[in-house]
């Protein structure tokens, strides 16, 4: 993933084929679900920033979770870059981008991924030296299609996918050359959470962490 740092973190792409995308509403979930989705093979997990809970459970897992790789979603601002690495995150997630938003996280340190839904969003993006990137929302954004329309002329872009992807659709994401994991949240359906069954949370993460074999 790109960033100010590149040498200092693996490519969050790499690090699993599906990132977990999660919204809690009581930072006291934050860490057993993380340990459920660790032990079932997804180490890299995004807190996204739509609760009041969020930065709370960034901070837990950052602290309890030493193998999870806890980043931040749905960053827009830069207070939110700012507050969110010293919150614990290790990575940042945004469902697109500006200027100031892209100077901040990458003078934050951490990889980031910047949202992009169109072609010439990629452009401006690969012009300013970032490489990997959000694709959002990508069922609506054109899905399979559109990523593989832009493999030809732009493959030096990668992305992760997110938005609206299901077990079924995620193989064809990551059949991409241009793909390099997927963001989804069947694997932390709102009913387990809310149950605190963290069993059934490791289950569909094993489920998804062996889409790539």
């Amino acid at each position: 993933m790109t960033s100010s740092a590149p040498s200092a973190s693996p490519s969050v792409l790499d690090l699993a084929p599906v990132v977990p995308v999660v919204v809690l509403q009581d930072a006291a979930d934050a860490v057993p679900l993380a340990r459920a989705l660790v032990a079932g093979g997804l180490p890299a997990i995004e807190v996204t920033l739509r609760t009041p809970a969020a930065l709370d459970a960034i901070r837990a897992i950052a602290a309890e979770v030493p193998d999870a790789v806890v980043g931040a979603g749905t960053v827009i601002s830069v207070p939110q870059v700012t507050g969110t690495v010293a919150a614990g995150a290790r990575f940042l997630v945004s469902p697109g981008w500006t200027d100031t938003l892209l100077d901040a996280m990458k003078a934050s340190g951490v990889p980031f991924l910047p949202g992009v839904s169109t072609t010439s969003e990629v452009v401006a993006l690969l012009e300013r030296g970032v490489t990997e990137m959000k694709f959002f929302p990508a069922e609506a954004a054109g899905g399979t299609a559109y990523l593989k329309a832009l493999s030809a002329p732009l493959p030096q872009a990668r992305f992760c996918p997110t938005g609206g992807i299901s077990l079924a659709s995620a193989p064809s994401y990551l059949a991409l050359p241009n793909v390099g994991c997927i963001g989804g949240s069947w694997m932390v359906p709102g009913d387990a959470v809310a149950a605190k069954d963290w069993a059934r949370v490791e289950r569909l993460a094993r489920e998804a962490s062996a889409l790539r074999g």
